[in-house]
């Protein structure tokens, strides 16, 4: 069977959920070697390198990824949730107004930024940004539980109160979807 880029970058995936990250990099250095500019190797690349817990790598890849293809988002976001693994909260937050930039309807990078205000105890900031995580997904578990403990922070008992009801409705909806 002969190697190419799409067999290399899907063997890289197969072996990075089983875990074997080092082997999956190795996969996609050698699919790279073959194609140097593909993105989404260099993206793959970056999250593998994320979950083998190697930020400092993950983070070079992405940035890599991010020169190829400056528009996509989920770059831009992995690399905004890199820079905030590694405590660059500055760049996390440079890298999350410029993908709002770029579209500002992409909950999740309203969602990104609202964990980075959270952690630099910004608490109002990341209220606002969670509420328009949710305003535009209203289902986003995640932003709800992130803004429902940005009320809890604020002492805003009723906030607290509506999310918990909407995160409830949603285990509801996902338990009925189950059966």
């Amino acid at each position: 069977m002969k190697e190419t880029v799409v067999t290399l970058n899907l063997q890289a995936m197969e072996l990075a959920s089983k875990g074997d990250f080092s082997e999956a990099i190795a996969c996609l250095k050698r699919a790279l070697s073959l194609e140097k500019f593909n993105y989404l190797l260099w993206y793959n690349l970056g999250l593998t390198y994320r979950d083998a817990g190697e930020y400092k790598k993950s983070l070079h890849a992405l940035e890599q990824a991010h020169q190829l293809n400056e528009d996509d988002d989920e770059v831009i976001e992995m690399l905004a949730i890199v820079c905030l693994n590694l405590g660059e909260m500055e760049e996390a937050h440079a890298y999350c107004s410029e993908g709002l930039q770029k579209n500002a309807r992409n909950a999740h990078l309203w969602n990104t930024l609202g964990v980075i205000h959270f952690n630099c105890n910004e608490f109002e900031e990341a209220c606002g940004a969670f509420e328009e995580a949710v305003t535009l997904n209203s289902y986003y578990y995640d932003a709800l539980y992130n803004l429902r403990d940005t009320y809890e922070e604020l002492g805003n008992q009723a906030g607290y109160q509506q999310c918990m009801l909407q995160m409830h409705n949603i285990q509801m909806n996902e338990d009925k979807g189950d059966k």
